[in-house]
């Protein structure tokens, strides 16, 4: 009896389960093992196969019972070497007695029981699914069970992929990983926008397609609206009283902007042509200009910031009205 199979020991589970922790543990170990996650990969496929088959028994609370019967009947050493089994056919009334009712004796082997148990149709006995390594299983006179993985319905599947602004921006290859463990290199288009969906062609559900649908993640620095960009420009005091050309981070990179003098806090400039591309037009990029005090001063700043305050005209509380 080496070809014994404890199927609650493949399905990982105790002999007390139930038939959702069941369904639960099959459904978990037919995604580690599935032929389309693990291509060309033997040892795989046959503990899928294996897998399949202990779902199909301990699912069936009548064929569940059988086998528990059958495992307490074979421990007691119930089969005798060379035993042939008696002619006997098995069908649905047969399968649904009692398996108290049940001769177990009757049957050669494990494979035997599980063939008449699944309704397997076998004119000659199963061979042992491990044939001995001295002899040859496909010599003539030899039989061998062969197991068809169903093939399941291809369904389409989605996933959310969250990118980051400049990715969106620029499109081209990235390589990601899937919930599943997969990694894919995806050739990701330009511009993209939050809810905009990339299918991916046979990489969902057994052969389906891939939907991945798009987030574009929080910038530190700019925020989208629409097709316009919006971002908070900080300045030196020295920078907003006198104005002058500095340099402006855009998804382009950076570009020379000419502040104006006396620009206030508050105030907000135009990049034409510098947003983000919707339908083919771009927006602009929104700056709004922030003051920025210096805390830490070295000694000849605070001597001229000193020198500043004494010879100053201007008085910024002067229109109080109190």
């Amino acid at each position: 009896m080496q070809n014994f199979r404890n199927y609650y020991q493949i399905l990982g589970i105790p002999k007390t389960a139930t038939a959702e922790e069941i369904k639960k543990a099959y459904r978990r170990m037919a995604r580690q093992y599935h032929p389309d996650l693990n291509p060309g990969d033997k040892e795989a496929e046959e503990k899928f196969k294996d897998v399949g088959e202990a779902y199909e028994v301990l699912s069936d609370a009548s064929k569940r019972a059988q086998y528990d019967q059958f495992s307490r009947f074979w421990k007691q050493g119930g089969f005798q070497s060379g035993a042939t089994p008696k002619s006997r056919s098995w069908n649905s009334r047969t399968a649904s007695r009692s398996p108290d009712e049940v001769d177990f004796s009757q049957f050669r082997d494990f494979n035997s029981f599980v063939d008449q148990l699944l309704n397997r149709r076998n004119e000659e006995p199963a061979a042992p699914r491990t044939p001995p390594r001295d002899r040859d299983p496909y010599r003539p006179g030899t039989t061998k069970t062969t197991y068809t993985v169903p093939r399941a319905t291809p369904r389409n599947a989605e996933a959310r992929l969250t990118v980051p602004l400049e990715k969106a921006f620029a499109g081209g290859r990235e390589r990601i990983r899937l919930e599943d463990g997969r990694s894919l290199e995806v050739n990701m288009p330009a511009a993209m926008l939050t809810g905009q969906k990339i299918r991916l062609k046979g990489q969902g559900v057994s052969g389906g397609d891939l939907f991945l649908r798009i987030e574009i993640a929080p910038h530190p620095f700019y925020q989208l609206d629409g097709a316009d960009i919006y971002c908070l420009l900080p300045l030196t005091p020295s920078e907003a009283v006198l104005g002058g050309a500095i340099e402006v981070p855009t998804l382009d990179g950076p570009v020379k902007m000419v502040i104006p003098p006396g620009v206030k806090a508050g105030q907000k400039l135009r990049l034409a042509g510098k947003g983000y591309p919707i339908d083919g037009k771009r927006g602009d990029q929104i700056v709004e200009i922030t003051i920025q005090v210096p805390k830490d001063l070295s000694p000849q700043e605070r001597e001229l910031y000193d020198k500043l305050r004494q010879i100053e005209t201007f008085n910024p509380r002067a229109g109080l009205g109190v």
